[in-house]
């Protein structure tokens, strides 16, 4: 890895498309994407000039749709070089590209696709076409349907193109659209937890200027390699994990599947990592679990290492003085932090979680285990990023500060409002909503918070999710569901109890290691018999009170509802960003609900 910098300033870009071109101009021999060939079976690399040719054979085909500036046309794929191409291909034409989740509901898909007014629809395979084309609506604008995978033949639309035949064999390099900064690059849709979605406005300033004021926040070389996972319709691995290393010079290389992260980190060998608190979680629980059956020694070690590494790092923040037992330090990273960091590749230097709360427990493992972990913050209505750790002034329990650029403020209720380039143009086609949530040119951001004296910033709650019990006493279920959550036992957790004497948790619990508590508790019963039985209930209750030990009295679950189906985006239950429907949630277990709170 080259520790230099070659970052293309966003003046010199113009537009994302002229950021592209730009890259290619600078290092056209430098390795630009890494994905893995199917075919080949064999992972294989992409130069920014092969990726320049590329780009041109699918800028030909977009144009020859014959759609003028500004139509926009949408993508539903995985991520992959193909996803950038279509996107590049667009921004070069002065298109907007409107993302859509890969597992998002069609019903959902045809919706953003009329409320956009897409003409053009890249998707992967026949499944899609075929739940897609099967939604009450026929989706009449749109123009032009391809696919990167084969159709069945029983599909019968002449919108529809197979990708092989949809791009020419060859192409000269196209002219580029002289978009403004100021103009409409994409609409990306934000899934939000209640009601439709909408449509965000982002511009090539907005985005541009957010990536360079994250390449000032965070230590980011040519050379360096990303690791691509999160889906690209979120707009945390756009801004950061696609167009920041094209700007920084860096490479991408696209994760096969979630469920073959464990082996592609060991293949790909990251530097850098963008990720949610879920992945960090994941991660926490397996080891949690492992160590479980360890033996008083091996378990003993690998606190002791957390213990040491922690201590070192604050005293390396300026926060904690030097203490003996850092000299323990070579040989704890030895037998254990090195272990844990090879699990993930070895060689990571950042690690970036945001589009949620990150546990404060989960933070201190990993970094006491020696990973650079910074917390971050934004919405995809700033593009996304508002705030993040830096390498010498990381506060874990925060998510940092300012980028370069943004003001901060606190408004009223304690919310946090936001000013700077990244702020977006507004919500597409709904002036009201957009006249909402700006107030005298802050954003508003919906989110409850303190700024300290140095500037960190803390996330305090929601103005919205916020439950008020029967006595006035008000309870943020957020903080409670991820404290719960750090026991490996529970997968996912709603804390419920709005105008109720007191508050319950609806559960779904980790299918193996429930079946290991059963037994070992001599509980025997099918597994409907089972979620229902009173002394395991009781003990659920008990795991979780010990989780909420830190939280004020009333702050406690009295009732539990056990399950063991996952709450998913296919059951509706799950928005595309993984974040919980709590209206959807509550109605599927109204029943239950109103159990928990028979005779109160």
């Amino acid at each position: 890895m080259s520790q230099n910098k070659d970052m293309i300033k966003p003046e010199e870009a113009g537009t994302l498309a002229g950021l592209f071109r730009e890259r290619i101009r600078r290092t056209p021999d430098a390795i630009a994407f890494r994905q893995y060939d199917e075919g080949r079976e064999a992972w294989g690399d992409t130069t920014w000039l092969q990726a320049g040719k590329e780009l041109a054979r699918w800028q030909a085909a977009l144009a020859k749709e014959n759609l003028p500036p500004g139509s926009r046309v949408a993508l539903m794929v995985r991520n992959c070089q193909q996803w950038v191409m279509y996107d590049q291909a667009a921004l070069s034409l002065g298109l907007v590209p409107v993302p859509l989740y890969v597992e998002d509901r069609a019903e959902n898909v045809a919706y953003i696709l009329k409320d956009s007014g897409a003409q053009v629809l890249l998707l992967m395979n026949d499944e899609q076409c075929r739940e897609l084309l099967a939604t009450k609506d026929s989706l009449p604008g749109l123009k032009r349907i391809i696919s990167m995978g084969q159709v069945s033949p029983a599909i019968h639309d002449d919108r529809l193109m197979l990708l092989s035949s949809w791009l020419p064999a060859h192409a000269e390099e196209g002219e580029v659209y002289a978009a403004q900064m100021d103009e409409l690059a994409t609409l990306v849709y934000t899934s939000g937890t209640t009601g439709r979605p909408k449509g965000v406005m982002l511009s090539h300033k907005n985005i541009l200027s957010n990536a360079w004021a994250g390449l000032h926040s965070v230590e980011i070389f040519a050379g360096d390699v990303f690791l691509s996972f999160l889906p690209l319709s979120h707009t945390l691995e756009r801004t950061i994990g696609y167009y920041l290393p094209v700007m920084a010079g860096s490479t991408i290389a696209y994760a096969r599947s979630v469920l073959q992260m464990a082996e592609d980190l060991l293949t790909i060998k990251p530097h850098v990592l963008v990720s949610v608190p879920r992945i960090f979680e994941r991660v926490h629980s397996r080891i949690s679990a492992q160590l479980e059956n360890k033996s008083p020694l091996a378990r003993g070690l690998f606190e002791k290492a957390i213990d040491v590494g922690w201590q070192r790092f604050e005293y390396t923040q300026g926060r904690s003085r030097w203490q003996p037992k850092q000299l323990l330090w070579p040989v704890l990273e030895l037998l254990v932090a090195k272990k844990i960091q090879a699990r993930l590749g070895g060689r990571i230097r950042v690690a970036i979680s945001g589009g949620a709360a990150l546990s404060p427990d989960i933070a201190h493992m990993f970094i006491g285990l020696g990973l650079n972990l910074y917390q971050g913050y934004g919405l995809t209505e700033t593009s996304p990023v508002l705030t993040v750790n830096r390498y010498d002034d990381n506060l874990p329990a925060s998510i940092g500060t300012a980028l370069p650029g943004i003001e901060l403020s606190i408004g009223k209720n304690d919310e946090l409002l936001a000013k700077g380039d990244n702020i977006m143009l507004g919500y597409w086609n709904l002036p009201e909503a957009s006249a909402e949530i700006m107030q005298d040119g802050w954003l508003c951001t919906g989110d409850k918070a303190r700024i300290d004296e140095l500037g960190h910033v803390f996330i305090t709650g929601r103005i919205k999710e916020i439950i008020v019990l029967a006595n006035g006493e008000k309870v943020p279920p957020a903080d409670m569901e991820m404290a719960i959550c750090l026991d490996p036992l529970f997968e996912q957790v709603m804390v419920v109890g709005e105008g109720k004497p007191y508050l319950s948790a609806l559960v779904v619990l980790n299918p193996e290691l429930w079946e290991k508590l059963t037994i070992e508790q001599g509980a025997v019963g099918t597994q409907e018999v089972l979620l229902q039985n009173d002394a395991m209930k009781a003990l659920v209750k008990d795991r979780i009170c010990k989780s909420l030990s830190q939280f004020p009295g009333y702050a406690q679950i009295r009732q539990v509802t056990l399950d063991l189906q996952p709450w998913t985006i296919e059951n509706e239950m799950l928005t595309p960003k993984m974040s919980m429907k709590r209206k959807e949630i509550t109605e599927h277990y109204t029943s239950d609900i109103g159990a928990m709170y028979e005779g109160h």
